[in-house]
């Protein structure tokens, strides 16, 4: 028996304000996330991303051995992707639970705002950083304070807020007992709705994120506009039911006024040091081999406002600043909700029919 899902309309109908919507549906609606940290992004590059991504979040360490910081680097690109294109939306990184390096704003950074467990000893993300203490309200007002800043000195459109998982994970807890592990969240929620606050009305907050059926917790959050969908079909959340989960967190999001970013993987990722080995022509050939799956599902799930990142990593070697034919198609507005039958679906849209079986991680995407 074919089982539909929830109509767009009815599905915003019950939503608590309608999703942000940062792209149509005249093609796949994009978001691309990176950093370069090597050298200036060229004429070349600037112009591709002025032209193709509605929305660019630019990652901890962009430009700053150029610029002298990440907040000086991602001013400047913002501002050369603003002369090119006055409607693209560029987004500020700032880590909420890792204190990564880089930033000028850490030069006012107390140490008694460094995250500690019972004993007093720091506690560390796996690459050695310290963690922030976000249950102090002196830490939170520096932080948002710091992303306020960084949008009066560049034409930004918002945060991408990252890590937010991680304070959300059980392993926080078992560092620094249930108690200030829930202090710490609580820290979060409310830095975060005070960074909104200080940014005024307009700009957005992305942050990272759900996966499956974890973390749907951040979509009740104020002060949010959109959240990360970071680790779809990969890092061991590939079985067809976490695959569906991940789709369903469209809808939800939408439903509760906000929009979701869906992560695609190509099958491999920057963590692979034997693919890393691989010339990069030779990645970026099976990148556009492998695109159809997550796209597809990108597109069967999709609701107003979502948008789809598609790489292997997070620096702009990882194959976000390069063409792919799928993305410069017309794509159209769907003429209705995805047809589901156990865990194979299809739907359509103005120019594409699009069907995909999660069972057997296929996909077809026919263009008109």
């Amino acid at each position: 028996m074919l089982v539909f899902v929830t109509s767009l309309a009815a599905g915003l109908a019950a939503a608590e304000s309608p999703p942000v919507v940062l792209a149509g549906w005249d093609r796949v609606p994009l978001y691309v996330h990176f950093g370069k940290r090597a050298g200036e992004l060229t004429s070349t590059e600037l112009d591709f991303l002025a032209a193709n991504a509605p929305v660019v979040a630019l990652e901890k360490s962009h430009g700053a051995a150029q610029h002298g910081s990440t907040e000086a680097g991602i001013a400047a690109t913002a501002r050369e992707l603003r002369r090119r294109n006055p409607g693209i939306r560029v987004l500020f990184y700032l880590n909420a639970f890792i204190n990564w390096p880089g930033y000028a704003a850490h030069r006012t950074y107390r140490d008694e705002w460094t995250l500690r467990d019972a004993r007093g000893e720091i506690v560390r993300h796996p690459s050695g950083t310290p963690r922030p203490d976000p249950s102090q309200a002196a830490f939170r007002e520096w932080w948002a304070d710091v992303v306020a800043g960084a949008h009066r000195d560049a034409p930004l459109e918002g945060l991408f807020a990252d890590a937010l998982p991680q304070a959300l994970s059980p392993g926080l807890a078992r560092q620094v007992g249930a108690e200030k592990a829930r202090a710490v969240v609580a820290g979060l929620r409310e830095m975060l709705a005070l960074t909104k606050s200080r940014l005024g009305p307009g700009k957005i907050i992305v942050v990272n994120g759900t996966r499956t059926t974890d973390f749907r917790e951040i979509l009740d959050w104020e002060g949010i506009d959109g959240v990360m969908i970071e680790h779809f079909a990969a890092f061991g959340k590939d079985a067809p039911a976490d695959i569906k989960a991940d789709l369903d967190t469209l809808a939800l999001a939408a439903a509760r006024g906000k929009f979701a970013v869906l992560k695609g993987w190509p099958g491999f990722n920057w963590l692979d040091r034997e693919m890393m080995a691989r010339p990069r022509s030779e990645l970026l050939a099976l990148a556009r081999e492998r695109v159809t799956f997550p796209l597809a599902c990108f597109l069967i799930a999709a609701q107003p406002g979502s948008l789809f990142a598609y790489s292997w990593g997070y620096t702009a070697d990882h194959g976000m600043l390069e063409p792919y034919a799928e993305f410069s198609r017309k794509l159209g507005p769907p003429t209705g909700a995805a047809r589901w039958e156990g865990l194979s679906a299809s739907r359509d849209f103005a120019h594409a029919s699009v069907r995909v079986d999660l069972a057997s991680r296929t996909a077809q995407i026919d263009w008109k």
